[in-house]
């Protein structure tokens, strides 16, 4: 016998999307028959939810973005918090999007109290006003993390109650042989990930093109392989048509994860590519520049590192180049020490099986996921 649940997701962004698509499968393969509404992307849409308005009016990233937009981002969280009070879903679900998620989180819960609201992510509150733990109470129930580090860190700074339940990348974890990942190729195949984002992407491509020169006339006959996002395709055409040493652009996931699997070394913008590199067994130099608009309140980030490998590990795994510090001469040589069987390779590697140990699970998120949000509507139908 099936049982049936009507979910409200809040999703803005392509991984919240993936996300949400992945707890509807496991919905259903838990013959629990849900009813989707809110918000969504392409996965979720294809598997029967019919979204309010379009996702991407609130996939806003930085503090420049949400400064440009916030009327329309206070207007979008109204409507949607009153669709929300409207439909009285049995649980609502806010993927990413934290800040817009909060506005409609504390809309929500200002007009029915007892309604359930889980986080899925939880906002990066030991790196960027960690203030905001302690705030959460009021308008979120349960916080879903998907970094194993993340409970503890919620516990210490009073915010809600905080399960670890998985990364998407945990199917990699303890799957890949690093002991393979020894000995570099000749010629090295080295990744160049400028990030997803326009923005970041214009700020580093430079870098990365001065980096790539500074090997080549150093005698680093390398490959050069650089994946792309399909948004912006054309954007990096444009800009590395010039190069002098071009790199290979690939396109699509699939191309990306085939160049993971067999890349040597990796210069990878901060971010979840980290991860994924670290998971792949790919030793890597990570290189940021902060939105303009972060860099003037720099003081406010808390975090040791900005490199989840290294948080996952609590110790320096991957070498980071930020701001003034990304320096093209300096990443070179990095690299260099890493396209070669030495002791920093091989020391990249031992901390990626840290990685892999730590976040190993034997049950997928999504499962846990589910099962949690079920238990949420149970029990506050039994109260109601």
């Amino acid at each position: 016998m099936s049982r049936s649940l009507n979910l409200y997701f809040v999703v803005g962004e392509m991984s919240g999307d993936a996300l949400g698509a992945d707890l509807l499968d496991h919905f259903k393969s838990m013959n629990v028959d849900v009813v989707p509404y809110g918000l969504g992307g392409e996965k979720m849409q294809a598997r029967g939810l019919m979204p309010l308005f379009d996702a991407s009016e609130i996939a806003i990233m930085g503090i420049s973005g949400v400064i440009r937009k916030l009327p329309t981002l206070l207007m979008r969280a109204k409507n949607v918090a009153d669709d929300i009070i409207a439909r009285k879903p049995d649980v609502v679900l806010l993927i990413d999007s934290p800040d817009f998620a909060k506005q409609v989180a504390k809309r929500v819960k200002s007009r029915i109290p007892d309604m359930p609201v889980v986080k899925y992510v939880c906002p990066s509150v030991w790196s960027w006003r960690p203030g905001r733990a302690k705030k959460m109470n009021s308008y979120i129930d349960h916080v879903l993390a998907i970094l194993p580090f993340e409970p503890e860190v919620m516990k210490d700074l009073g915010g809600p109650k905080t399960t670890y339940v998985g990364h998407p990348l945990v199917r990699l974890a303890g799957k890949v042989d690093l002991k393979t990942k020894n000995a570099p190729g000749k010629p090295a195949k080295i990744l160049l990930m400028p990030g997803s984002r326009r923005s970041e992407a214009a700020r580093l491509l430079p870098i990365l093109r001065q980096t790539v020169d500074i090997l080549e006339k150093r005698g680093q006959r390398a490959t050069y392989l650089l994946p792309a996002v399909p948004h912006l395709e054309d954007f990096i055409r444009d800009q590395i048509a010039n190069w002098a040493v071009k790199p290979e652009i690939l396109l699509g996931e699939e191309a990306k994860l085939e160049a993971m699997h067999h890349a040597d070394a990796a210069i990878a913008a901060s971010g979840t590519a980290l991860l994924e590199l670290a998971m792949y067994g790919v030793p890597m130099v990570s290189i940021y520049k902060l939105d303009p608009a972060v860099y003037a309140v720099r003081f406010l980030i808390k975090a040791w590192t900005a490199a989840l490998p290294n948080l996952i590990a609590d110790k320096v795994i991957v070498p980071e180049r930020i701001n003034d510090y990304a320096q093209p001469a300096y990443i070179a040589r990095l690299v260099e020490a890493l396209v070669v069987d030495g002791p920093e390779r091989r020391a990249q590697l031992e901390g990626f099986a840290l990685v892999h140990a730590k976040m190993q699970q034997d049950e997928a998120p999504g499962a846990i996921c589910a099962r949690i949000v079920m238990e949420m509507a149970n029990s506050r139908k039994q109260t109601s």
